[in-house]
């Protein structure tokens, strides 16, 4: 493996994983001292804001031409986030989901995700499929913030009141925070795509596969270290919202606006494979968060290992449809 490029995927994995923290923090505390309700913090501001990696790395693709890594990387998270994050979280420890509001938007990741397979049965992502996906988004925020300000005693708004308080400082701080994040999140991004696309191509895999695996991989670390953490101090309604929010976030902002950067042509298998996926897994969250038969929302460690025992068969898949040389 070329060294170059290996410690370019390595250094830019570790930045992000360090920008993205820092980012979230400094956003989330802002956000605070600018008066946002404590459940738009949570749903608004870090749960889509862990999915700045994801943003920035595909964007980044799109911009270089490189579609593959773009949408290998929004639903290659995606499934990380499901399978392997919340499936290793659960079987660490079961993870409850007593948020109503997390509970209405589980329906709503499954259309999302219903969307993003109607808009590739041609192929293509277009930019007005693009454009489509971004409104949607932008509706969805809207309902996601009058929601959140409505519902003040929700398990969610506590969770993340506790979380604030522990995190609280001062507003300098949450903005040199935020930016110099930011800055980072962007050059790491930079240096981690570079890496991929040369990895890729001395070794002639698709940039499909690198996005999926390697890339979504680790952009996905954000959402892992804070589930495990949230669930570890007993915020579980944190650990499930940042997967929410975060595969929101990835299948209608990060897909639509690589998309309207530059319209991507799409492999038949990101439908028939990976989105596939996406959806038995979405669909699973559903019915293990719902409450139904005097079951309350919950995944527990059988779950859990089913969730990863689909993540480990989906990457055996993908090894084997490697051709290399």
């Amino acid at each position: 493996m070329p060294l170059l490029p290996a410690a370019a995927i390595l250094a830019g994995l570790l930045l992000l994983l360090w920008s993205a923290d820092r980012f979230v923090t400094g956003a989330a505390g802002t956000a605070r001292h600018f008066g946002l309700p404590p459940l738009v913090i949570g749903m608004v501001v870090v749960g889509f804001g862990t999915s700045a990696p994801e943003l920035l790395v595909s964007v980044q693709a799109a911009l270089q031409g490189n579609p593959g890594i773009a949408l290998g990387n929004a639903y290659g998270s995606n499934i990380s986030n499901i399978a392997l994050i919340l499936g290793l979280t659960a079987v660490i420890r079961p993870v409850a989901v007593q948020s109503a509001i997390l509970r209405k938007e589980l329906p709503l990741l499954l259309a999302a995700t219903a969307l993003a397979a109607f808009q590739l049965t041609d192929n293509r992502l277009s930019r007005a499929d693009a454009i489509v996906l971004l409104l949607t988004f932008a509706a969805l925020m809207l309902w996601s913030i009058r929601s959140a300000k409505r519902s003040h005693g929700d398990p969610l708004a506590i969770e993340v009141t506790q979380e604030l308080k522990r995190e609280a400082v001062s507003l300098p701080a949450s903005l040199f925070q935020l930016f110099s994040g930011l800055i980072v999140l962007i050059l790491s991004a930079r240096i981690l795509v570079w890496g991929a696309v040369e990895i890729a191509h001395t070794f002639g895999v698709s940039d499909l596969i690198i996005g999926l695996t390697i890339v979504a991989i680790g952009t996905s670390l954000p959402e892992l270290a804070s589930s495990i953490a949230a669930v570890r101090r007993g915020e579980d309604d944190i650990a499930v919202g940042n997967v929410i929010g975060s595969n929101l976030f990835n299948t209608l902002a990060v897909v639509g606006l690589a998309g309207a950067i530059h319209p991507l042509d799409v492999s038949p298998l990101v439908l028939q494979r990976d989105l596939a996926v996406t959806g038995l897994l979405t669909l699973a969250l559903l019915v293990f968060g719902s409450s139904w038969r005097g079951r309350p929302g919950r995944i527990n460690r059988w779950e859990g290992s089913f969730l990863l025992l689909i993540y480990l068969a989906y990457n055996l898949s993908l090894l084997a449809s490697l051709k290399l040389p």
